[in-house]
């Protein structure tokens, strides 16, 4: 069985078990885990009034985000690789919508359809240090696309209190069953312009935050031992 991805390429059968075996592991695990969140209530006051978040958070965490903002009508950026359209594809099964491009290759591609996608009205999920790393180096498209759209940035952070780290760039967390899991919010930043070259310079500001924002939230979860 195959088809073909967003770029034309093949799907391969064992791609479709992938992402059938990864949707069922994915909601089995989130069944079990207890999530709590920690300065969230701009964000619910945002969607209450109807208004798009900006998220960013490291790719290491996406794992968890998706059980935690499952069914929200947000769009996440993903690859325009193969690895990508399987990412898409678990992501939609979860209520997603999947923009493809990213912040490393294709940057300009990425950032017209991140601006696009929140000036019409929809939430955006980025992961800053993705596809393919370094990690914790957060790249300045979301910055500028937050200044553009005047959607400011939500930076969120987590940390769970017992998990497997895969041996890849990012350490890409797993939290075990029954895991306790802090999801930390930064309230809403505003990136500064007046330029988009000046809203790019801003960017190792907020990954610098949002490291800050992982230690809180492992302080946190640490504590609920």
């Amino acid at each position: 069985m195959t088809d073909r991805t967003a770029s034309g390429t093949r799907l391969r059968w064992r791609d479709h078990l992938i992402v059938f075996l990864g949707v069922v592991v994915i909601r089995v695990l989130g069944w079990t885990w207890r999530i709590k969140r920690s300065g969230a209530e701009e964000v619910a006051s945002r969607l209450g009034q109807g208004l798009p978040n900006l998220y960013a958070f490291w790719h290491g965490h996406l794992l968890p985000l998706l059980i935690e903002h499952q069914f929200e009508r947000v769009a996440v950026l993903v690859s325009s690789h193969r690895d990508g359209e399987i990412i898409t594809r678990v992501a939609k099964a979860f209520g997603y919508d999947a923009i493809r491009g990213s912040t490393s290759r294709d940057a300009p591609g990425a950032l017209r359809a991140i601006v696009r996608t929140l000036r019409g009205g929809q939430s955006v999920a980025v992961t800053p240090d993705g596809p393919r790393g370094p990690a914790h180096e957060f790249s300045p498209g979301p910055a500028i696309a937050s200044f553009e759209t005047e959607v400011p940035v939500i930076l969120v952070a987590l940390a769970a209190d017992r998990a497997w780290h895969l041996r890849t760039w990012d350490r890409f967390m797993i939290p075990k069953p029954f895991a306790r899991i802090v999801v930390q919010y930064q309230p809403a930043i505003a990136v500064p312009g007046p330029t988009a070259r000046d809203a790019a310079a801003f960017a190792p500001t907020l990954g610098a935050t949002l490291n800050e924002l992982e230690l809180r939230a492992r302080n946190v979860a640490l504590a609920q031992r």
